[in-house]
């Protein structure tokens, strides 16, 4: 196993997310948990010493399953993260509530790592919202020892990371992000890590293959790979660009059974990074999956000048582009939410005065008719 050092510690470059633990019946709520234990127990064998589970994972029974399996273990033995659940606006009252909780279904006494879950949109003026008292009294935890160290996950966009970090950037010890090859581009990756960077805050990697659409990418851009490493799996590139950002830290993995598990662990028994011509390939992957399904918006402006609704249409083609790329997923649905419902892809009269000035020479209201429809 990789290690790699945070504050004198050793982490297991590769941690165990607990997002997508094995199930009984299809039922997410229903963890298998003979088939996780087995999982676990080959995870410490193997040198995993990081552990990711979360208030709303599994309907609220992963930090209890995971606190049954890991308290098989010494304390010292491994170290557990869990998150404070912001992204359901009703829990920002309760973050005393909520944290005495997690640390009794873990059975735990304190956190080594613990989060504000989802930084985004939908939450930001909540989770700055002094009145809650979320920053305080996560403070003063750390402070009595409960949480080793602080940080945040975030599926929002730039500016909304940016503002978080300019108000809580110097308290703020890591940060976990949704970072993968294909992401690099089309969620702003690579500029969210240079924010990161400039606070000096590592970075924790979510989503490395994308919920496994990365594991399964077209045959043709597969070869193409195979020829530059015969021995690589689809998998083991995504997880080997990874591996050649310097800003990385842990990277989780939501493995799902035990196959998974052993083969992530087989490929970070060894770093090997991507080399200029490698890289190159691996992007190149990402902009056929993006150019095969996504609009070519260059986010110049021109149309939103021309909209009588005031729509800003790159911003919605850009959310456009998120959700077809990947087949669906939350990130669109959620940021559409946080909209006015004037503003949002519906609000589209069809007059075309946009697609009028578009240089690309996108059909603006077709592709957000479009939209509407794939939102449901």
């Amino acid at each position: 196993m990789i290690y790699k050092d945070f504050q004198g510690m050793k982490l297991s470059a590769l941690g165990m997310g607990a997002m997508r633990l094995p199930v009984i019946g299809g039922e997410d709520a229903q963890i298998d948990e003979a088939a996780a234990k087995e999982m676990v127990a080959y995870a410490m064998e193997h040198g995993i010493n990081y552990y990711d589970t979360a208030w709303g994972y599994h309907g609220g029974n992963s930090e209890l399953v995971m606190g049954r399996l890991l308290k098989e273990y010494p304390r010292e033995s491994f170290y557990l993260a869990s998150k404070f659940p912001g992204y359901d606006l009703a829990n920002m009252p309760k973050v005393e509530e909520i944290f005495e909780k997690q640390l009794e279904k873990c059975q735990v006494d304190y956190f080594d790592f613990y989060l504000f879950h989802n930084v985004c949109e939908m939450n930001i003026d909540e989770y700055l919202n002094e009145e809650h008292g979320i920053y305080d009294y996560l403070m003063e935890q750390k402070q009595n020892g409960r949480i080793k160290h602080l940080g945040f996950s975030a599926h929002g966009s730039y500016d909304i990371m940016k503002r978080f970090l300019e108000a809580y950037g110097d308290s703020m010890e890591f940060c976990q992000i949704q970072l993968n090859y294909l992401d690099w581009t089309l969620q702003e990756a690579k500029e969210k890590v240079e924010l990161l960077k400039e606070y000096h805050i590592p970075v924790w990697v979510m989503e490395p293959v994308r919920g496994g659409m990365l594991a399964n990418i077209k045959e043709e851009s597969a070869a193409a790979l195979k020829e530059l490493r015969p021995e690589e799996t689809s998998v083991a590139w995504a997880f080997r660009f990874l591996q050649t950002i310097s800003e990385v830290t842990v990277t989780l993995s939501g493995m799902s059974n035990y196959e998974q598990l052993k083969e992530n662990i087989q490929t970070y028994e060894t770093e090997k990074p991507l080399n200029e011509e490698e890289m190159k390939a691996i992007l190149d992957v990402a902009d056929l999956m993006i150019k095969g399904t996504a609009v070519p918006c260059t986010a110049c402006h021109y149309c939103t000048s021309h909209c009588p609704q005031g729509l800003d249409i790159p911003t919605l083609l850009s959310l456009y582009n998120e959700h077809s790329v990947t087949g669906g997923g939350f990130i669109a649905p959620m940021m559409i939410g946080t909209m006015p419902e004037e503003k949002r892809p519906g609000a589209c009269v069809g007059c075309r005065s946009c697609e009028a000035v578009c240089p690309q020479q996108i059909k603006i209201s077709e592709t957000l008719a479009d939209f509407v429809a794939k939102l449901g």
